[in-house]
């Protein structure tokens, strides 16, 4: 009789996975990351009464935090180029787009581990599903801050077309750097519980709710802030103005491409390692 033997290991190989055989596991996994993300958002919103409001109630509720300290004048804020609420609005809505992609492949990946447990099936999926609901969630916030914008009278110019390269590369960083962490995360929950702690202080050393500072070691720290090359661009092309940090994205961009691929071959090389812990 002949034997049909079912193994969680997907990588192809024992040794390093090939690239092309990595691409043709995403490629397999297009449609069920499309399922499993069509799945997660139904029943995030199912029974919320405020819906999609979720996905930019809390940025919203940060930023009128600091517009509060700005307007009571516990804080004082150097000039932003553009009105202060619009300021820290917008900043705040986008940090919320690369914290929800840094978080995702980790959150992703431990919220599977009951399926990867029970079926074989392509790790790339769980990742592209959360890479969708991100651009999802990024997309509505994106449109409300074009709404705010408009109703200011600030109407984006011809660069707001350069938006998308930004706003893609953000979700990259973020996913990025969350998949490099997501292995170690997977064993040690220190890692995922340090992650929101982490991403607090660095929202203080990027421009995010406050322009960078006109002097002392603090602005060198923020103009060379690896973060700050890619998120203030994705703010001025979203305004429509031109950005003082193109080269800067651009290196930066490369580098968080290079160490995605990276962490992508890590992440298929550990994770039947870690499904045969769960088995075991």
């Amino acid at each position: 009789m002949k034997k049909t033997v079912y193994s969680s290991d997907h990588s192809g190989t024992r040794g390093l996975p090939r690239f092309g055989l990595m691409i043709s596991y995403l490629a397999e996994a297009r449609h069920l990351a499309w399922q499993l993300t069509v799945r997660d958002i139904k029943a995030l919103y199912r029974q919320s009464f405020l819906g999609l409001g979720w996905a930019f109630i809390m940025p919203v509720a940060n930023s009128v935090v600091w517009i509060f300290l700005q307007v009571t004048g516990i804080i004082r804020i150097e000039s932003t180029g553009m009105s202060y609420p619009l300021f820290a609005f917008s900043g705040a809505l986008l940090w919320s787009v690369f914290m929800e992609s840094l978080q995702a492949p980790l959150t992703m990946t431990t919220n599977a581990k009951s399926m990867l447990s029970k079926v074989s099936f392509p790790y790339e999926a769980i990742l592209l599903s959360g890479i969708y609901q991100t651009i999802f969630n990024g997309l509505i916030k994106v449109i409300l801050i074009l709404a705010v914008f408009i109703s200011f009278g600030i109407y984006p110019g011809i660069n707001l077309l350069l938006f998308p390269l930004a706003f893609l590369s953000l979700i990259l960083m973020g996913t990025a750097i969350g998949l490099f962490l997501t292995p170690v995360g997977m064993l040690y929950t220190d890692v995922g519980r340090s992650i929101p702690i982490i991403l607090q202080l660095l929202m203080y050393t990027t421009p995010v709710v406050f322009p960078i500072p006109s002097r002392g070691w603090i602005s060198v720290f923020f103009h060379y802030n690896p973060l700050t090359q890619v998120f203030m661009p994705c703010r001025d092309w979203l305004t429509g103005t031109a950005t003082i940090y193109m080269n800067g994205f651009l290196v930066v961009t490369g580098a968080m491409i290079l160490l995605l691929l990276f962490s992508w071959m890590v992440y298929r090389l550990v994770m039947p390692v870690i499904v045969e812990r769960m088995n075991a």
